[in-house]
């Protein structure tokens, strides 16, 4: 074939259906999924907080005070940037080194956490394709695996997700103020890390 036969074009965009490319999407399953991705992002900014709390508040040995202090701002920075699985990674180390750590089962803890990732990164990364008569789309997603995204998902799976995202958000949270500390940004009850 040579180059005279090829004739280029442009989408018309005046043709597409409202709301394109997620025109396939009913409201409420667009809602959710936004309230679904908005969990994961709350998840993300609590894990950042409670590994500053809990560094914060560590009794560190006189002689390694002013490594940990130079290892403290990258470590904060990062808990502003990494993604959910080294924030996770990060939270259970800061959880686990903490003496005063209250969390009885941290490994079924540990392994609802790391359950997230996956699903977060497909919800946040796929591109949607239109839902079926019954409600169902299989989000167009494969992870660094080759893996493709096989679960069909609906409302009530959004729904399902959202719910165990903030609750493992709240553990977290409450991972902090067991302890007797205030949530950093909170403002509520239990001693201040900073004043």
């Amino acid at each position: 074939m040579s180059k005279k036969e090829l004739v280029g074009h442009k989408l018309a965009r005046d043709k597409l259906p409202r709301k394109f490319p997620t025109h396939g999407l009913n409201s409420d399953f667009a809602e959710q999924l936004g309230r679904t991705i908005g969990a994961f992002g709350f998840l993300e900014e609590v894990l950042g907080k409670a590994i500053f709390a809990l560094s914060a508040t560590r009794i560190y040995p006189e002689d390694e005070i002013e490594q940990k202090l130079a290892e403290w701002l990258p470590t904060l920075q990062r808990a502003l940037s990494d993604p959910l699985q080294n924030l996770i990674e990060k939270y259970l180390k800061e959880l686990r080194a903490h003496p005063d750590n209250k969390i009885a089962n941290i490994s079924e803890f540990e392994e609802d956490l790391k359950s997230l990732p996956p699903i977060r990164n497909a919800f946040c990364h796929a591109s949607w394709r239109s839902l079926d008569d019954n409600g169902f789309t299989k989000p167009y997603f494969c992870n660094r695996r080759g893996e493709f995204w096989d679960d069909p998902v609906d409302v009530n799976y959004l729904k399902r997700v959202e719910k165990a995202t903030t609750s493992l958000a709240i553990e977290v949270i409450d991972s902090v103020t067991v302890m007797g500390w205030s949530f950093p940004g909170s403002g509520k009850a239990g001693k201040a890390i900073f004043k």
